[in-house]
């Protein structure tokens, strides 16, 4: 987890008497009611189809910081 983001989340929670865990537990608790991401619109985030060709291509390089050419296009 990034230290700055954090950090501020920690201010930010704290501001509102919850600690950093209270915060975090409130939105895993409303994720997994709605069954749904709470994300911007903006960022265009859709549920992962596991029957979408593109899925096979992103479960290969997960975790990969690089994929080359060559084997992009053997996937």
């Amino acid at each position: 987890m990034d230290k700055e983001l954090k950090e501020t989340a920690k201010e930010i929670f704290k501001e509102y008497g919850l600690s950093l865990s209270d915060g975090i537990n409130m939105l895993l608790n409303r994720v997994v009611k709605n069954r749904e991401l709470i994300v911007p619109k903006e960022l265009d985030i859709e549920p992962i189809n596991k029957n979408d060709p593109d899925y096979k291509i992103v479960e290969k390089t997960r975790g990969e910081e690089t994929i080359f050419l060559e084997e992009f296009m053997k996937l």
